[in-house]
């Protein structure tokens, strides 16, 4: 892509009413823009790193059986009735809602069987088990999993912390049918294992925190949290046997024998698993019949990824003073291919060659082939952007290139070969 050609541009100033670091260097970097309160836009730059982060999700929950679909984000008020959280204050519903002191309208034409009320999915359990009535009936129908990618919304009173807390966001939720408990219990470990793995490629640091089940079980459930003083929540964790806990359940016998020291640190919480037991199947007569030849009601969990937080946590770990330092996974190009010259008409057939050359080779690039833009303003908007590697073609470098990785000081001058090899590790 030339960044000439770019639909965005970068500010020089931090955007007003905006406190957090993730919202300040999407903003200021064209990520995002900010449409009202809690809502944002996902401009092209900043949707290319949000698809890389959903790729990762999607790989590693198909490779768990996971099966894709996606579901209406209106529903009906009678689906919310039937598991009794209609009156959720979170929810957006349709005509005038009070969330605090924040009055809400949501108005909708046209009827239904609950008389043309809707509400805006916040979490999707209640349609997702109406749905699996159809195709469960028997054991030899279990288990079974899907997920979706998808848009929540959530009638949040103080939305705050740009992605990290916002009243529509994306999220990935994966739901789970089993015949019994043990069944559930071993997918619960499977799913566990998938999102250590997910934020691993994402090069995030989690603890697995164990949080209380609320309404939903008596048993711990999990927590996936990133230490980070922009997170709301606090966990206690000990580094060297791994133990994690949120303080809202904080026991300390939990800890066990083990002889590390517990600490304490606020986070950002990215992601959640819960045993839902039968707290939706019964609500929704979602039965199946067992192998003895009696009906039961169908064991479920709930796990959720939020991709859009994660975007914005990236920000708050990978960044310094001038800008955002992506990890090479999810950057949204893996080249800034800058040219700096007097001489517009000799470098800039180097500079279009060589971009050519990256393209051919499938090497995300961004060409910054700007005029009339100083050396430095392009410096300072490759670090503000923050993709991983800025390679310099000048009068300076002559037949070499000026490579430099986002985040070191050191330069070195490369061959079109050797730029190749360093970028693509081959």
């Amino acid at each position: 892509m030339r960044q000439s050609q770019l639909f965005t541009k970068t500010l020089k100033n931090d955007p007003e009413g905006e406190e957090t670091k993730n919202a300040k260097l999407l903003i200021r970097g064209g990520f995002m823009s900010k449409t009202s309160a809690g809502v944002y836009t996902i401009l092209p730059l900043g949707l290319r790193v949000l698809e890389h982060i959903n790729r990762i999700i999607r790989e590693e929950m198909n490779a768990i059986d996971g099966e894709e679909l996606i579901m209406p984000a209106l529903i009906d008020r009678k689906y919310w009735e039937k598991s009794g959280r209609w009156e959720t204050d979170i929810i957006y519903r349709t005509g005038k809602q009070k969330a605090g002191k924040t009055e809400h309208n949501f108005s909708t034409e046209g009827g239904s069987a609950s008389g043309g009320e809707y509400g805006l999915g916040w979490t999707h359990e209640e349609v997702i088990t109406s749905i699996a009535r159809q195709f469960i009936q028997s054991y030899k129908d279990l288990p079974k999993a899907v997920y979706q990618i998808q848009s929540k919304f959530r009638a949040e009173v103080r939305a705050q912390g740009g992605l990290l807390r916002g009243r529509e966001f994306l999220m990935k939720d994966l739901y789970s049918f089993h015949a019994d408990v043990e069944d559930l219990n071993r997918y619960y470990e499977v799913v566990k294992q998938a999102y250590v793995k997910i934020f691993e490629r994402l090069s995030l640091p989690v603890l697995v925190a164990e949080a209380s089940g609320g309404a939903f079980t008596k048993e711990y459930t999990h927590e996936f949290q990133v230490v980070n003083p922009a997170g709301e929540d606090t966990v206690h964790y000990c580094m060297k046997c791994g133990f994690a806990q949120n303080r809202e359940i904080f026991d300390a016998k939990r800890h066990g024998d083990c002889s590390g020291k517990l600490a304490e640190a606020r986070a950002i919480e990215v992601g959640n698993i819960f045993k839902l037991g039968t707290r939706f199947s019964e609500s929704f007569e979602l039965l199946y019949t067992n192998a003895a030849g009696k009906r039961a009601p169908v064991i479920m969990g709930s796990y959720g990824i939020g991709p859009t937080r994660i975007l914005g946590t990236l920000v708050e770990v990978f960044s310094d003073e001038r800008g955002i330092l992506w990890p090479e996974a999810v950057a949204p190009y893996l080249v800034h291919l800058i040219e700096i010259t007097s001489q517009k008409e000799d470098h800039a057939s180097k500079a279009d060659a060589l971009y050519a050359t990256l393209q051919k080779q499938n090497i995300p690039v961004l060409y910054d082939d700007r005029t009339g833009i100083s050396a430095g303003e392009k410096f300072a908007d490759a670090d503000l952007l923050g993709i991983p590697y800025r390679a310099v073609v000048s009068e300076k470098t002559g037949e070499k290139i000026e490579i430099k990785k986002r985040g070191e000081r050191d330069m070195k001058l490369v061959s079109e070969k050797e730029l190749i090899q360093l970028v693509t590790g081959k």
